[in-house]
């Protein structure tokens, strides 16, 4: 999955030119948390209304986990992610666009646990968000949002204690 994104980044093809780099960093639950990111816009409008519209785009990730617990306890996790993202924005105001979106995706993480006490069970998590910012600048090139996020393998298998992340968000639109 690195090679891909690395390799994405390097020869990037009209078919699958990014739309933009992210970088988000959180913290929950005892585990800080740091990603970064490439988007691939949709390109789609739907129920514009001339001054609001559905969009979305994918959202492909790779982040580190690291837990806060006493000391031999920890378990820093890698995290592998790809997600749908379908976000209600604004058109822009004076270079000023404000959105909310949601998601539900995949993820792989590198470890089934994190801390002594936070288990995960398997490896395959859905990670659902929901998240609320704003796009500015020239072209809307740059978004800040505070995101939730909540990772669990959805009962596939118990236990299924499942993290929540608070996060920032920051990307840079090409």
């Amino acid at each position: 999955m690195k090679k891909i994104l690395f390799l994405s980044l390097l020869f990037p093809t009209a078919a699958f030119a990014i739309d933009g780099v992210s970088v988000e960093a959180g913290n929950g639950m005892g585990t800080d948390m740091m990603r970064v990111g490439v988007q691939w816009d949709w390109h789609k409008r739907w129920f514009d209304n001339g001054a609001w519209h559905l969009g979305g785009y994918w959202d492909a990730s790779v982040g580190e986990w690291r837990g806060h617990a006493q000391i031999g306890d920890n378990q820093n996790i890698t995290d592998f992610g790809l997600t749908p993202v379908f976000r209600y924005e604004r058109d822009s105001i004076y270079g000023f666009s404000p959105y909310v979106e949601a998601a539900v995706g995949f993820h792989l993480i590198s470890r089934t646990y994190i801390n002594a006490d936070r288990k995960f069970s398997t490896a395959y998590q859905f990670g659902d968000h929901v998240g609320t910012g704003f796009r500015f600048g020239k072209n809307g090139r740059y978004d800040l949002e505070y995101r939730f996020q909540h990772l669990s393998n959805g009962s596939i298998k118990e236990p299924n204690q499942g993290i929540n992340f608070n996060q920032i968000r920051f990307e840079y639109h090409f």
